[in-house]
């Protein structure tokens, strides 16, 4: 039987905003297998995903690497994929169309283009605007593109929460990726202490570090939720933020998780992108854009908090 194929290398946020696509596909084609190209670090979190049949790990190293080339080309060759959709629209991606997978039927935001229009043009619609165009180009149904179920990466946090706190809680993110640095707001924890001050035994103050952001974490007036004192993992964290009351991030992984669950928060761009193309913002989940974000004070931020928590 022939399979599906689906690429998305990553971030977390990225995949998660292609959940809704991944049913979608999967729902198109109930008897065919769907499979996940994706990144080492989402590969656990993913195989658990109900609507993919398998998930398959692109080391992703330079292409170059003639030995690398040859192997996925070979371990993909034993799947049959007839189908791919490219969901990462990249130039890595756009070079296995080429020479990976060159006889597979290809769909990606390039054969989703009007006449006349530019890939340029294209990619600068909001993302699950343009992921869904491209499922319709292959007249699939788009249920739930923009309407992303993640019941399935829940788990039960009680038991973790309960270490930390024993009330409601806010979560904040302040960290980012060093490759994006102009992501980050400087000014959390003069925020925290705010919150803190304002009001006073009413929450707590959660933060979930990743591996390389205890050390920050440990800097910040918040309780820093660990696992065996390790960072929790992806499913964990997202049950974390459902059970939260308020959220407040940089644009990352977690603000877009708080935005498909549907929770309050606030999340704070830069002149890096917008809220809109990269449609993170709901009716209860805002974001509060300004062109530099080192010019962006705590008072407008603890306002905007105010009257989004209350």
């Amino acid at each position: 039987m022939s399979n599906i194929l689906i690429i998305k290398h990553g971030s977390l946020g990225d995949l998660i905003q292609a959940n809704g696509a991944i049913k979608d596909i999967k729902e198109f084609y109930p008897n065919r297998k769907v499979f996940l190209l994706t990144s080492r670090p989402y590969s656990i979190f993913m195989s658990e995903c109900p609507y993919l049949d398998g998930v398959i790990i692109d080391k992703r190293l330079p292409r170059w690497n003639i030995f690398f080339l040859y192997n996925l080309k070979k371990l993909l060759s034993k799947y049959n994929f007839t189908k791919v959709f490219d969901l990462q629209n990249s130039n890595r991606t756009k070079f296995y169309k080429n020479f990976i997978l060159k006889n597979s039927e290809w769909s990606s935001s390039e054969d989703t283009l009007e006449v006349g229009q530019t890939k340029k043009d294209f990619d600068n619609y909001p993302v699950l605007d343009r992921m869904e165009l491209q499922l319709k180009k292959n007249n699939i149904p788009t249920k739930y593109i923009k309407n992303i179920d993640l019941s399935w990466a829940r788990e039960d946090p009680s038991a973790l929460i309960q270490q930390y706190t024993n009330r409601d809680y806010i979560l904040v993110f302040p960290f980012c990726s060093k490759k994006h640095l102009n992501k980050k707001w400087p000014y959390f924890k003069d925020l925290i202490s705010r919150i803190r001050r304002e009001y006073k035994n009413n929450y707590s103050i959660l933060v979930a570090p990743g591996p390389d952001e205890i050390e920050e974490a440990k800097g910040l007036n918040a309780n820093i939720v660990m696992n065996n004192e390790q960072p929790i993992n992806i499913k964990m964290l997202i049950s974390l933020i459902y059970g939260s009351k308020f959220v407040i991030s940089n644009d990352t992984g977690p603000a877009h998780i708080a935005s498909h669950l549907k929770k309050k928060g606030l999340v704070l761009f830069g002149r890096h992108t917008s809220a809109k193309k990269v449609s993170i913002e709901s009716s209860i989940f805002k974001a509060l854009s300004v062109k530099n974000l080192a010019d962006l004070d705590v008072d407008t931020v603890m306002r905007e908090i105010k009257s989004n928590l209350n």
